[in-house]
This record gives C-alpha cells, sequence and structure tokens, in this order.
C-alpha cells in the first residue's frame, strides 16, 4: 500500500477515534454513555464533550474532502512519491485539529484545519 493510502486509513480512524473519547467523556460528564439516543445526549453536553462530538463531526468532513482529493490524483495519475508528503502533512494537520479541538485551542485547531485544508487543495491541483 502507498503512503497516500496508509494516509487514508490513519485519516479514517480520526472520527472513530474521536467517537470513543466523546462517549469516554459523556460517561465521565453525564453518568452513562446513551447509546441508544446518543445525538440528544451530545445536545445536552458542554465544554470537551460538546467540543469532541464537533472535532468528530469534522473529522468525517475532512475525510470526505481527502477521500476525493486522493481519488482525483489517483485518476490523473500524479505520482505517488509526489502524494506521500502532502498526504503525511494532512494527516499531522488533522491530528493536531482533533488535539487543539479538545483542548479548547481555537486559534491553533483553525490554524491546523488551513494547513490540512491547503493540502488536500495542493492534491487537486497537483492532479489538474
Amino acid at each position: 500500500m502507498t503512503t497516500a493510502l496508509w494516509c487514508l486509513f490513519a485519516t479514517a480512524l480520526i472520527p472513530t477515534l474521536l467517537a470513543f473519547t466523546g462517549g469516554f467523556l459523556r460517561h465521565k460528564e453525564l453518568g452513562k454513555a446513551d447509546n441508544k439516543n446518543p445525538r440528544l445526549q451530545y445536545a445536552q453536553a458542554t465544554g470537551i464533550v460538546s467540543r469532541a462530538f464537533a472535532a468528530q463531526q469534522n473529522a468525517w468532513e475532512a475525510l470526505i474532502l481527502f477521500s476525493a482529493a486522493l481519488l482525483a490524483s489517483y485518476i490523473a495519475g500524479v505520482p505517488q512519491e509526489k502524494l506521500a508528503s502532502i498526504a503525511l502533512i494532512f494527516v499531522v494537520a488533522r491530528v493536531f485539529h482533533a488535539i487543539f479541538y479538545l483542548a479548547d485551542k481555537d486559534a491553533l485547531r483553525s490554524l491546523a484545519y488551513l494547513v490540512a485544508l491547503g493540502s488536500v487543495i495542493c492534491i487537486f491541483v497537483m492532479g489538474a
């Protein structure tokens, strides 16, 4: 498997890890994690629990953009060695995005988001 595909795999794990984190934090803050109605429980949550849910939702959205960019680059025949470093930058930025989201560091979170978005744009442009 290429570096870019490993990066796609890692990116796909981020929202799942955030879901587990959110469930743990819901249990800690609200006394239990309601798996029958988790979205209603998240709506009642505050602080880090609310941020964990928001980070998870944002991670799913980023996964879609990254997947589309990689697909476009593969169709266009972009050399894998050119994609590797940009894909790694994307993953690192998304990991930091999640960390900064949980830590309530909004300016750093926005910076990480912009770096990841710039990576996606770069991948699309490489395939153009």
